[in-house]
């Protein structure tokens, strides 16, 4: 079932905002900055870590830009903020270097607004081959 113009234009809006926050943070974890190096440094996962989540970012970013495989970008950016939340919750903290939990409050955004933008557009969720709802 295709979504109304309404809910096209709010899905759209957010998977702009969430795809402009996973980009924005991409130029400090490819170019090594002090703060991603510090933080994967911390998880044990430097460089690897940081590489490779800069690499499911940059993928979610173009899946939530192209219109047939938004829903699967909005999965991927949920998975790897789910990751970044719990290491907030369970290693890192709220704030992380002096940056007043600006990294953790923008982790939360996009997990809301990745869930906002599955839900709107749930009836395009693969299940095995059936869509999840209809």
């Amino acid at each position: 079932m295709p979504l109304s113009k309404g809910l096209n234009i709010v899905s759209w809006i957010l998977q702009l905002i969430v795809a402009a926050l996973l980009f924005q943070t991409l130029f400090f974890k490819f170019t090594g900055a002090k703060e991603s190096v510090y933080i994967f440094t911390t998880l044990g996962m430097e460089p690897w870590g940081r590489i490779g989540s800069g690499v499911a970012e940059v993928i979610a970013v173009i899946l939530l830009l192209i219109p047939s495989t938004a829903v699967y970008g909005a999965i991927l950016s949920l998975g790897v903020i789910s990751g970044a939340i719990f290491f907030h919750l369970t290693k890192l903290g709220i704030v992380v270097e002096g940056d007043g939990g600006l990294l953790f409050y923008l982790a939360v955004t996009v997990f809301v607004l990745s869930l906002v933008i599955l839900f709107i557009r749930r009836a395009q969720i693969p299940i095995i081959g059936k869509k999840l709802f209809v």
